[in-house]
């Protein structure tokens, strides 16, 4: 997270590249301030990671800048809801735990982070929040600070509210060519804009070939399912599991991560070699989004493996304490990573900033995000600076 730019204080356009949900809490916010918007998309609509993941705001799993980042767009995320009409729940998370393991990272974290946002919780209340007896969890915690919408709705619906706000100039299905000083050039003419914000994600380097490379963005492939929900789960909280612990910071940093590691590549090392966050969440219709796996590449094939997707429904299966889950579709998600700079703030020129979550929060940090490098464009502070956190 670099930082040598001072953008101009009296900017009262943007225009916004990229309608993903960084690029829609850009516009968003930007409306909420007075600023007239021009956001420019190659799709008709979100069709990228934003509408391919768990609807899952993982607020509690952060920690540092991205748990301040987290924390503050948690607000605009509902207030962006009522405006939008999309769905959206403050039903948090439970994590299922299965071992001793699981239970003592959980210990941990709750005592880093405070009750009032890690609440330990025994075996009787997570099989009251799963429904089932079955389950192979034994205890774990709820996570009341996560929010929980619907990723099939919430950045369609968010962009169809600002197609219709006056201060919102839409431009769908036009590539973007090149960022200048005033503006960006695209397939349907430039289009002026005193301050621009390039939130295009892994297809940075389409756009900004060198900016990318020196974050050393690649890309990460997910694969998902969505599943008929068993009759006995009910609940609109995130369901997340022992693999979860691994992959979000504020559980992962914990001394006890190293032992329930070396326990889960024993005793589950496929799950372990499939990069696997076994998560579960519950869409307003009823129907469940299982997954993931991750594999990185420079460029990700479009291939799914059988044998992982089989290896994630019975995984959530067996933490549902379901029957076998019955497929209605499957996919692969595609997000920015780097294993350098996830968090990729710089500035392109004089008065353009480039944004990328370069790991797979990006719903989780989008509105916080926005707040901030919009407040530095008002403030005229550095909008590439780091967060506090």
């Amino acid at each position: 997270m670099h930082s040598t730019q001072t953008p101009s204080a009296s900017s009262g356009s943007i225009a916004v590249v990229g309608a993903g949900i960084v690029g829609l809490a850009h516009a968003y916010l930007a409306v909420r301030r007075g600023l007239r918007v021009t956001l420019v998309d190659e799709d008709s609509g979100p069709r990228g990671a934003s509408v391919r993941n768990f609807g899952h705001c993982c607020i509690t799993g952060q920690t540092g800048a991205f748990a301040s980042l987290a924390e503050a767009g948690r607000e605009h995320w509902l207030a962006a809801a009522s405006a939008a009409g999309f769905w959206a729940r403050e039903s948090g998370a439970y994590v299922a735990a299965a071992s001793a393991q699981e239970l003592r990272v959980l210990a941990e974290a709750a005592e880093a982070k405070g009750t009032d946002r890690i609440r330990l919780v025994d075996g009787e209340e997570i099989t009251r929040a799963l429904g089932s007896r079955a389950t192979s969890a034994v205890g774990g915690a709820h996570l009341p600070l996560d929010l929980r919408v619907d990723p099939r709705t919430a950045a369609p619906r968010l962009a169809a509210w600002l197609h219709a706000h006056p201060a919102v100039t839409m431009r769908m299905d036009t590539r973007a060519l090149s960022v200048t000083d005033g503006g960006v050039h695209t397939t349907r003419g430039f289009l002026a804009a005193d301050h621009t914000f390039v939130c295009t994600g892994h297809h940075l380097r389409g756009l900004l070939p060198d900016l990318a490379a020196d974050a050393g963005i690649r890309e990460c492939a997910l694969q998902m399912a969505l599943v008929d929900a068993p009759a006995h789960f009910t609940t609109d909280a995130a369901i997340l599991t022992g693999t979860s612990l691994l992959r979000y910071d504020a559980f992962a940093t914990m001394p006890a991560a190293q032992d329930l590691r070396e326990h889960m590549e024993e005793t589950a090392p496929a799950l372990m070699a499939a990069g696997a966050n076994v998560m579960v969440t519950r869409r307003p219709d009823g129907s469940l989004l299982v997954g993931d796996s991750h594999a990185y590449a420079p460029s990700t094939a479009p291939f799914l493996d059988e044998d992982t997707t089989d290896l994630l429904l019975e995984s959530a299966r067996s933490v549902l304490g379901a029957q076998p889950l019955r497929v209605r579709q499957r996919w692969q998600g595609v997000y920015a990573s780097s294993e350098t700079r996830p968090l990729v703030l710089a500035p392109v020129g004089a008065h353009a900033t480039a944004v990328t979550v370069a790991t797979g929060v990006g719903m989780t940090l989008a509105f916080g995000l926005a707040a901030h490098t919009l407040e530095a464009l008002h403030t005229g502070s550095p909008a590439a600076a780091a967060p506090a956190g």
